[in-house]
């Protein structure tokens, strides 16, 4: 492909690839500058055509063509869809600090089950219809693996493509050249301080979403029981978007009444003008307002929001999200989590809280080489609301995980600090009794175990199947 066809360049050099990891640079390769300009000089050694690179660049390109852009992340990603040039005809995207996974996969499964063909982008991997996941490093993949996968999708018939947006792909713009149909917002609690560094810059990047990827006309689907809905139902109007509200206020898609069951809940429903009722089998409250958030994305996805909401009873929780992995013999329940912030530990205990007929236990710890403002926060929450709380290590990364695990354990006298998490989990199950819940909290559908910059199997889902 010519690089004017790619690119608002007139040079119609022949593009045979393009990448952002210099080292993955191959003769006639269109090189995305996007991560420090220290790695134009090997790109070029190893044959870089063109170069994307910011505006304030200086340096030597050799015989590469150089394009200097403004925002060179969203440049490249432009490029990137050009390049590979396909994609379903329908896509949605789903941000916020919790549900991004659950609701993405729940309208994976909505619209498979209504007969389309679809597929689902995020941290649990690119799953197509009801096929096993296909792993993948990030949430948000890289801008060129997003465009290749949106082809792969486009030439394999999946019309449908539901996609995690994480507020670093956003900021980066890795989705920059993505056009969704209808956006998604969950909510916005405490997380990746340590990349945004305030609780601004983390809303403006979600904010990206609707300004830049959500196409005018297209459908904002917001959680209107949140403090940023009024700031974000201007920002949608103003460019031209539809605003469509979810929650217990009294919008489009208004929760009544949620009442627990032995494995789910009955949600009561103001939904489009109608009451109705419908069964979900996910426990919680917030898992409800993930349901109704899904339930939005694909009535306007598809304009058929009283089809699809037949669909909804037979959903399945996404791995690793508020799931019940097994029983003791004395029939106390063990569920798996991926909670790793305040919000969503609090939330999970207190979804699991009215189904305990005993005592609630949770398993957690907080990753390293991230946040750690949120551990005293995340011990407190533990301590406040369990009966039993385990600190342990939860991905330590470089950090001294004794180190994490008592800046934990200041907040929450009542925890047992066991820094082995196998051992950790090994202790709470054979401390269980009959009708207790243990949460295992941190991880969810994790298989790794980040120690020391190096990565280790292991799996929580593995642990606690072994102990049963």
């Amino acid at each position: 492909m010519k690089l004017n066809q790619i690119t608002n360049t007139k040079s119609d050099v022949e593009i045979c690839g393009l990448s952002s990891d210099s080292r993955e640079i191959k003769p006639g390769f269109l090189f995305g500058s996007l991560n420090g300009n220290q790695y134009v000089a090997d790109a070029v050694a190893k044959g870089a055509a063109a170069i994307i690179a910011p505006e304030d660049f200086r340096g030597d390109c050799g015989n590469a063509i150089l394009i200097k852009a403004k925002n060179p992340n969203l440049e490249f990603a432009k490029a990137a869809a050009r390049f590979y040039g396909k994609a379903p005809k329908h896509i949605c995207a789903v941000t916020g600090t919790n549900g991004k996974t659950s609701i993405a996969d729940f309208i994976r499964q909505i619209l498979t089950m209504s007969g389309k063909k679809a597929a689902s982008m995020g941290t649990l991997g690119l799953i197509k219809g009801n096929n096993p996941p296909i792993p993948s490093p990030n949430t948000t993949p890289n801008s060129v693996t997003i465009h290749k996968e949106l082809k792969e999708l486009a030439q394999e018939g999946y019309d449908y493509l539901a996609m995690e947006a994480s507020s670093h792909g956003l900021s980066q713009y890795r989705i920059g050249a993505v056009s969704a149909e209808v956006a998604g917002f969950t909510n916005l609690t405490r997380d990746h301080l340590d990349y945004h560094k305030t609780m601004e810059n983390y809303l403006a990047a979600k904010m990206i979403l609707f300004t830049d990827i959500l196409k005018k006309g297209g459908s904002a689907v917001l959680n209107a029981d949140i403090d940023v809905f009024n700031a974000l139902k201007e920002v949608c109007e103003k460019t031209g978007k539809k605003v469509v509200a979810y929650g217990k206020k009294d919008k489009e898609i208004k929760l009544l009444q949620s009442i627990p069951m032995a494995h789910g809940q009955k949600l009561s429903l103001e939904y489009y003008g109608k009451k109705t009722e419908i069964e979900i089998p996910l426990a919680g409250e917030f898992q409800a307002m993930n349901v109704l958030c899904a339930l939005g994305m694909c009535a306007e996805l598809t304009g058929e929001p009283f089809e699809i909401i037949k669909y909804v009873s037979k959903i399945k929780g996404a791995k690793g999200r508020l799931e019940l992995v097994g029983e003791t013999k004395d029939g106390a329940a063990i569920y798996i989590d991926y909670a790793h912030t305040p919000d969503a530990l609090e939330n999970v205990i207190k979804a699991l809280r009215p189904h305990t007929q005993n005592k609630l236990h949770v398993l957690f710890g907080c990753g390293g080489d991230r946040d750690a403002g949120k551990r005293p926060i995340m011990g407190k929450i533990a301590n406040d609301l369990a009966d039993f709380a385990y600190v342990t290590d939860d991905n330590p990364r470089t950090e001294n995980a004794e180190k994490i695990r008592n800046q934990i354990m200041e907040a929450c006298p009542k925890g047992i600090n066991i820094a082995d998490r196998a051992k950790a989990i090994k202790y709470a199950i054979g401390n269980l009794q009959k009708g207790d819940i243990l949460i295992v909290a941190g991880k969810g559908h994790e298989t790794g175990q980040y120690i020391n910059g190096k990565i280790f199997h292991f799996s929580d889902h593995e642990e606690v199947l072994k102990n049963l």
